[in-house]
């Protein structure tokens, strides 16, 4: 495991049981509708974020699903009852993986599903093949993100389809700006993630990665609420002695929320979704 990979590991391994107790199991933005002014309870618009995913990638069926990078497995579980699927989950925290298969057995879907903890760039043939290829808030933290999208190709049934929702920088040109930079810099640290691409880099990729039909969306107003909600809900007092108890990196996460919000706010941030399908086979 590579340097990036270990502080990923660490960083959710111990902010998990406070993520969960604030936010419950869908680890990810929600969805305020198309303008971001839907008022709604924040678990519902997280549970909505997957299932717009879903409308928008056209997905009316698929038997056996990667959910590449799947914390404790919300997505998992919703996409194995939706479509009574098989679904394989992983994620590089084993704190994650064990919760996610408690939140399995609780459902009656331990046979269903499986989380694994592992990292998803080892997955190989005999994992797959998958006709739905799923990564919710992931791809960011994936340093090599031409590599990724090549073994999802690879891990892909013929006529399969990949749905990835991801976080960007805007789009170039022009060229990021210092402030840009350090504002970014500074997500980069606390969050543990590798630089940003923009949205028409990663479909550039997807092509080169042999998908067709690739398509992209900005929902970047759709889903900026969620992080003032964010900050309001550190500000309870059950949340603060969380805070306390996951330890300093969750601390500084938890500090990095403002440099989300501002970079929302510059139109520096942005949240885009991608879809792609992999010729030959039904479409889905």
């Amino acid at each position: 495991m590579d340097t990036l990979n270990q502080r990923i590991q660490h960083f959710y391994d111990r902010s998990t049981a406070l993520w969960l107790d604030t936010w419950g199991e869908h680890m990810h933005h929600g969805f305020y509708g198309e303008d971001g002014k839907a008022r709604k309870n924040h678990r519902q618009a997280q549970a909505d974020l997957a299932l717009e995913l879903l409308k928008w990638g056209g997905v009316e069926n698929a038997s056996h699903i990667l959910d590449a990078g799947c914390g404790v497995g919300g997505s998992a579980r919703l996409l194995a009852q939706l479509y009574d699927a098989r679904v394989m989950g992983c994620t590089l925290s084993p704190v994650q993986a064990e919760q996610g298969r408690r939140y399995n057995k609780a459902a009656g879907l331990e046979k269903k599903v499986e989380i694994r903890a592992q990292d998803m760039m080892s997955l190989s043939d005999a994992d797959g093949p998958f006709n739905l290829v799923w990564s919710l808030e992931s791809a960011e933290h994936i340093r090599e993100k031409q590599q990724m999208l090549n073994l999802f190709f690879k891990l892909m049934a013929p006529g399969g389809k990949l749905l990835v929702a991801t976080w960007f920088h805007r789009p170039l040109p022009p060229e990021l700006s210092q402030k840009e930079k350090a504002l970014l810099e500074g997500i980069y640290r606390y969050y543990h993630l590798p630089p940003l691409v923009s949205v028409p880099e990663l479909a550039a990729m997807a092509r080169a990665s042999g998908f067709e039909r690739v398509e992209t969306a900005d929902w970047t107003n759709a889903v900026a609420p969620f992080w003032g909600a964010v900050m309001r809900s550190g500000f309870r007092w059950r949340s603060v002695k969380g805070l306390l108890r996951a330890g300093w990196p969750t601390l500084k996460g938890a500090w990095a929320v403002r440099y989300m919000i501002k970079g929302y706010r510059m139109g520096l941030i942005r949240f885009g979704v991608l879809q792609g399908q992999k010729g030959g086979g039904q479409k889905l």
